[in-house]
């Protein structure tokens, strides 16, 4: 897996340091497309560079990262509606697998949070997907890799999110919205799903003012 793809999953923390030397031997790579990579994550203020020169990935204010919500659900919420009218009947089964996998493994007394922060990247992406837009979808990653690692304070590190919110319910609405290509209730369930997961970040205070 990539670097950015590591973010947009959520595998780190704001304000992780990466040692490039350790990223390079698990990815098998030398340090120059290490290095490359890091600069491109840079320019896209998805890492940034210490006066040490460390790296590491960003922390967020509340206020910043309300901001990056709002622009989720607006561009976001319009990726599934356009999602319901665009997609094709194979993309379905796509959406529903990784739907019934999320909703599988947060069932669970003990969720693996890893497969859960997985299978919730993979199935919004499918939606997206089904956009046939690769500009659209580009456009949601860029948001994603500021987005990932934030998420990662809500999931992966917070098993009482999975019962305390309707995460599981609104995966569900949305597939079956999209399945239906009713596009406005696709649209209102990744809306309420995005907004849902920011309202419980903030509300555990991990974010600074």
């Amino acid at each position: 897996m990539i670097l950015s793809e590591r973010l947009i999953a959520g595998e780190y923390s704001p304000g992780s340091k990466l040692s490039l030397r350790k990223l390079a031997d698990t990815l098998g790579v030398s340090m120059t497309p290490v290095r490359e990579a890091i600069n491109r994550l840079v320019a896209d203020r998805a890492v940034e560079v210490t006066p040490n020169r460390a790296v590491r990935v960003p922390t967020m204010t509340v206020s910043q990262f309300r901001e990056l919500t709002q622009l989720r659900i607006d561009i976001e919420g319009m990726a599934a509606f356009r999602a319901a009218g665009l997609r094709h009947d194979s993309d379905i089964p796509e959406m529903e697998a990784f739907e019934a996998a999320f909703r599988e493994e947060g069932r669970k007394k003990k969720p693996d949070l890893a497969k859960v922060v997985a299978a919730n990247q993979r199935l919004h992406f499918a939606i997206y997907r089904a956009t046939r837009s690769p500009m659209l979808v580009e456009i949601i990653s860029g948001l994603w890799l500021k987005a990932g690692p934030i998420l990662n304070l809500d999931m992966r590190s917070s098993p009482e999110r999975l019962s305390s919110s309707h995460a599981l319910g609104l995966h569900a609405a949305a597939v079956g919205a999209i399945a239906r290509r009713d596009g406005e209730a696709a649209r209102a369930a990744i809306a309420a799903d995005i907004h849902n997961a920011s309202e419980f970040i903030i509300a555990r205070q991990v974010l600074p003012e």
